[in-house]
């Protein structure tokens, strides 16, 4: 039973690098000069076809055409736009990433990969992003504007009774066929081993025999799929914060909700050291603020940005700022804000960007949001339809996980009566474990993906080493130190896999 509320995990610099205003410029496409999924010649092969790339800005794009349901190869098709940043020398290869999501821009990604890699890697490969099927400028999904997402994703619903159970399942259902409405038979084809079987194209389409590819977050369940899918197909893999999606998915969220109690444990313990932050000194006591903030905002929610912030708005402004130590100091300003003025200018900005939203008008960026939930549902096999005392049942288990933040992940009903399931799913890693050895990156307090998760997913996969990073945050590569630096592209770049047990 998929929960919602579950955060979506993003690589944790491509966030910290809109907070301070360096993300590229993403100019919004209307939905009529988006591609679209299209009848197929007779005999369609996807690896028959040849990239034509163009320049786009300072990389190089092209476009991919797959099939949209991988079961029916040459039936209709669907467009995946992919990137290319050219090696800086002589390139070994072309290496695939992928920043998380699921719902996140590899296109977005790649530009900003290219001021925070290594140099020994981006010398040796051509690095590869990709909006994955579903996803941003690829084929999208598309569920309708800002207020029908908005009132799906935003609104504060009550779940007391058994009618806001039944209710709640209700809008998930409504939601999906509105997607579907608008998207067509796609809705029903964004999982996660498509987009795998995806990734196999574009690798035998760039000239690679085997797979080389860092993935981030979701990215590492896309990478370890992809490991079971195609093990013969592995090249040079590292998969960074690392989620062990094998894991019921009522233990994955309350394994991301003590991930962010932990990260705010932190976050309070290091404000009560700053002479501007205005939350009680005592950790506890401030964490018990911080829930009231939120929780309270359900009822009486802030003015703020020319918005009314409710409770799930409050709580997407905190959490979005705990995936990188760097932006505790604007989760300082907001909470500041919040205390002393009762007004919330700063977390409807947080919220906004969490969201994907343009903060003047509030029309959503890109669809991360929905693809993000829909990739999600399709992903569950647990079809359980939820009732009160399902709902109960997961309250208690997040709340026990986190007191601040437990009420918010038990505030949906998750994907409990989404209508469409995956032709297929991944329920064990069997097979990636005769692939080529797989490097796994954990952090010590990553809030989104926890320790434990990396871990874990190096046992399953069976043929793979674990590099820790002592750190904050979520994710390790690029944002942490050079000795993550060098051991990831010592691996990807002359095959030296770092010692087991190496800590950064």
């Amino acid at each position: 039973m998929r929960n919602r509320r579950v955060i979506p995990i993003l690589a944790a610099a491509s966030a910290l690098l809109m907070l301070t205003a360096c993300a590229p410029d993403r100019t919004q496409v209307t939905p009529s000069e988006m591609p679209t999924a299209a009848p197929t010649e007779a005999g369609f092969d996807a690896y028959a076809q040849t990239l034509e790339w163009s320049t786009c800005g300072s990389l190089q794009c092209a476009d991919v055409r797959v099939p949209l349901d991988w079961t029916n190869p040459s039936g209709e098709s669907i467009t995946l736009k992919i990137n290319k940043l050219p090696a800086k020398g002589e390139a070994k290869g072309a290496l695939l990433i992928n920043p998380g999501g699921p719902g996140g821009s590899g296109l977005d990604f790649t530009e900003y990969f290219g001021v925070s890699a290594g140099e020994d890697l981006l010398k040796a490969y051509d690095v590869i992003g990709f909006d994955p099927r579903g996803v941003g400028s690829s084929t999208p999904i598309d569920c309708g504007g800002a207020q029908t997402v908005d009132a799906y994703v935003v609104t504060d619903f009550p779940l007391e009774t058994e009618a806001d159970v039944a209710a709640a399942n209700q809008r998930n259902e409504d939601f999906a066929k509105g997607c579907q409405d608008r998207t067509g038979a796609l809705i029903a084809n964004v999982d996660t081993v498509s987009a795998a079987r995806d990734m196999d194209v574009i690798r035998a389409l760039v000239g690679d025999e085997k797979l080389n590819y860092l993935g981030f977050s979701y990215g590492t369940q896309l990478g370890a799929t992809y490991a079971e899918l195609y093990p013969d197909h592995v090249g040079q893999m590292a998969l960074d914060g690392a989620v062990d999606f094998l894991l019921p998915s009522d233990d994955q969220a309350a394994g991301q909700a003590a991930g962010f109690e932990n990260a705010l444990t932190n976050f309070v313990t290091w404000c009560a050291k700053e002479s501007t932050c205005h939350l009680d000194k005592n950790p506890d006591a401030a964490k018990k603020q911080i829930h009231d903030i939120a929780f309270n905002a359900i009822a009486h929610p802030v003015s703020g940005n020319g918005i009314k912030v409710n409770g799930n708005l409050m709580t997407y402004g905190i959490v979005v700022t705990l995936y990188d130590e760097a932006s505790w100091p604007y989760l300082e300003q907001g909470l500041n804000e919040v205390i002393d003025q009762n007004t919330a200018t700063i977390m409807a900005q947080l919220a906004d960007f969490y969201l994907d939203r343009d903060v003047e008008t509030g029309e959503y960026l890109t669809n991360s949001t929905v693809a993000f939930t829909a990739i999600s549902c399709l992903d569950d096999s647990d079809q359980t339809v939820w009732d009160l005392s399902t709902v109960d049942a997961f309250r208690a288990k997040m709340e026990q996980a986190s007191p601040t933040f437990g009420w918010w992940f038990a505030a949906s009903t998750g994907c409990s009566q989404w209508p469409f399931e995956a032709h297929q799913t991944v329920d064990s890693l069997s097979k990636a474990a005769s692939a080529s050895p797989i490097l796994v990156v954990g952090t010590t307090n990553d809030p989104a993906t926890p320790y434990q998760w990396a871990k874990n997913l190096t046992d399953e996969l069976g043929n793979a080493t674990l590099l820790t990073y002592d750190g904050e945050g979520h994710t390790a590569y690029g944002r942490s130190n050079q000795c993550i630096i060098d051991a990831v592209d010592g691996w990807l770049v002359d095959g030296a896999m770092p010692r087991s047990g190496t800590v950064c």
